[in-house]
């Protein structure tokens, strides 16, 4: 489980996050929805410690994140994958040594990063274009790559960070059918979008954020602005 107990993150004087507590369940799939800098990519790079929080405790499990040692913030890093917006490929290498750099890292041997990287591609429907360079493929074949290079050391949690905001429509629905493959084999997937299309239809459990507060917590959300919300924008 992932929990947030009363967390502050300011920067400088300006709270990204203000006294925010949730819970997610192992195994949800959750939207975080809200205006640009209502405080969306702050909660994951505090669940990842690319920051650490003013105030309030994070856990993950049995860790607690924010007191975490730096020596173990490498084994939290395999436990939480992060998917970004602008795929972070690198360009001198193919498809299978893109995803297989993961389990390089890990000390996986040939033979098991071979086998790995092949059912990982075929989950993300890329199993036909593994010696392609990033430049030979489309934006969504990208992000598919992104997405196998994430799972394939088998995060419990996927962070998912406005993975469809560089995608048409039809591309969109594509990653987020990936994406719930992913959470119905256990995966706990955690999506920042602004996509209120996919947020509708899906009717996930839906978080929504507002100037560094949650405004809404809804199991079968929709996208809007609630009225809190518009308060806080000082609108009736």
């Amino acid at each position: 489980m992932i929990s947030f107990d009363h967390v502050t993150k300011l920067y400088g004087e300006t709270p990204a996050l203000s006294d925010v507590s949730v819970n997610v369940q192992d195994g949800e799939f959750v939207f975080f929805i809200g205006p640009s800098g209502a405080g969306k990519t702050t909660f994951l790079k505090l669940l990842t410690r690319e920051a650490l929080p003013t105030k309030g405790d994070i856990t993950l499990d049995d860790w607690k994140v924010n007191t975490l040692p730096t020596s173990q913030i490498h084994l939290l890093r395999r436990r939480v994958g992060v998917v970004f917006q602008d795929f972070k490929l690198l360009a001198d290498r193919t498809v299978y040594e893109n995803v297989a750099l993961a389990l390089e890292i890990l000390g996986k041997d040939d033979r098991e990063i071979a086998r790995d990287v092949d059912k990982v591609l075929e989950l993300v429907g890329l199993a036909g274009k593994k010696y392609l360079f990033p430049q030979q493929l489309s934006a969504g074949e990208m992000q598919r790559t992104s997405i196998a290079r994430t799972i394939v050391g088998g995060p419990g949690v996927l962070l998912a960070d406005e993975p469809t905001g560089n995608l048409d429509p039809e591309t969109s629905w594509e990653i987020l059918d990936i994406l719930q493959e992913i959470n119905d084999i256990g995966t706990t997937v955690i999506m920042a979008t602004h996509n209120a299309s996919i947020v509708n239809d899906l009717k996930k459990r839906t978080i929504t954020l507002e100037r560094g507060e949650i405004v809404s917590d809804e199991a079968r959300g929709r996208y809007h602005i609630h009225k809190k919300a518009r308060r806080l924008r000082g609108k009736p």
